[in-house]
């Protein structure tokens, strides 16, 4: 394992489109949503484990979710997390982080991921991001992983790339969710990846992106530079980050530098959005339903979601392609067609029934 290689995985999220089960207080990557034993962020702290030194693992969140990291995570230190005392999007959390680690490392090489994802073969993603990493020692570049497409999904943003015959290609541009007439011929063109949202740069070639393209946040959090890693950090955060622009990473530096490229990557990912999209990694019964922790009978009904508390008893009765979910008090029934509008059932029971129950 290189000294010089840092992680940042991102967990500070609320998860809404998982609800019930992922709620303001306990997020989606604190649950293992596959039941494979491991909640999302344990997962990913493991996978990056295997290439990066585990105190070189950063974990930004949101400070309400602190003892939740640092139960989950007992290797974890203290000093590990990034704890964002209000929300401000990805780009100055990822300031902060590279600061932090300058501050220990100038020569220091950065992945940042997100902490709810799913991918198949570790192996082979370990590969690719030792290959981002080195390409990213070696040049002034910013790096994407870009997923294969296999089919013209709309929930994704897009990476256009330059089809050379180098492994690593240049970003054309990027085009934000499209429809499915553009997803489709994005699809057939070969010239189009997923873009998951993992990032690799040098933490020089990212803080040069910051200083060029968002100077004021660069301004701002580079008068913590004497703080970082000292006991001072903490009270800086708490002055400071509230004033930082609201903004994601991908509008404020991926669609603007010049110097983006991407690895096209083939390793199984899925970004465990919504529900159909965990449905799509579960086992399913022989009639197509997916089913976590329930016991059921499924009559004249298929290609269901269903998920309850341990060992709960349930019959369904002439139900296709629904999801069905229960924890403590709440009961979901929702057509997964209609899945998408699950955000705003969260602010029609926050309205109705209370914020405790979101």
């Amino acid at each position: 394992m290189k000294k010089n290689y840092y992680a940042v995985i991102m967990a500070g999220g609320v998860g809404s489109r998982f609800w019930p089960i992922s709620t303001k207080q306990f997020p989606k990557q604190f649950h293992d949503m596959l039941g494979t034993g491991d909640s999302l962020l344990q997962q990913t702290f493991k996978r990056l484990s295997k290439l990066i030194p585990t105190e070189n693992i950063l974990i930004a969140t949101n400070v309400d979710y602190k003892e939740l990291v640092l139960e989950q995570l007992p290797s974890c230190k203290e000093e590990q997390l990034l704890l964002e005392p209000a929300m401000r999007n990805t780009a100055p959390c990822i300031l902060y982080a590279a600061l932090k680690i300058k501050q220990k490392d100038s020569n220091g090489v950065m992945i940042v991921a997100p902490s709810d994802h799913w991918i198949d073969n570790e192996q082979e993603f370990i590969n690719n991001i030792n290959t981002s990493f080195k390409a990213c020692e070696e040049n002034d570049i910013l790096m994407t992983l870009g997923i294969q497409p296999n089919h013209p999904n709309t929930g994704y943003g897009y990476i256009k790339f330059e089809n050379a015959k180098k492994e690593i290609k240049k970003v054309i541009n990027f085009t934000e969710k499209p429809d499915l007439k553009t997803a489709t011929a994005f699809l057939n063109s070969g010239d189009y990846l997923w873009n998951a949202g993992i990032f690799i740069w040098s933490v020089t070639s990212i803080l040069k992106a910051f200083e060029n393209y968002l100077p004021e946040m660069n301004q701002l959090f580079c008068q913590g530079n004497q703080m970082y890693n000292t006991n001072l950090e903490n009270d800086f955060i708490i002055a400071n980050y509230q004033k930082s622009e609201n903004i994601s990473i991908d509008y404020g530096i991926m669609q603007k530098a010049k110097n983006i490229y991407t690895l096209p990557v083939e390793f199984g990912w899925n970004d465990l959005g919504t529900w159909s999209s965990l449905y799509e990694k579960l086992e399913k019964d022989n009639q197509q339903n997916a089913i976590v922790n329930a016991k059921v009978i499924c009559k004249e009904s298929s290609g269901n979601m269903i998920r309850t508390t341990k060992n709960k008893h349930v019959v369904v009765q002439g139900l296709d392609d629904f999801i069905i979910v229960e924890k403590d008090d709440i009961l979901l029934i929702c057509p997964k067609k209609n899945e998408q509008d699950i955000k705003q059932i969260v602010a029609s029971v926050k309205q109705k029934f209370g914020s405790d129950l979101v």
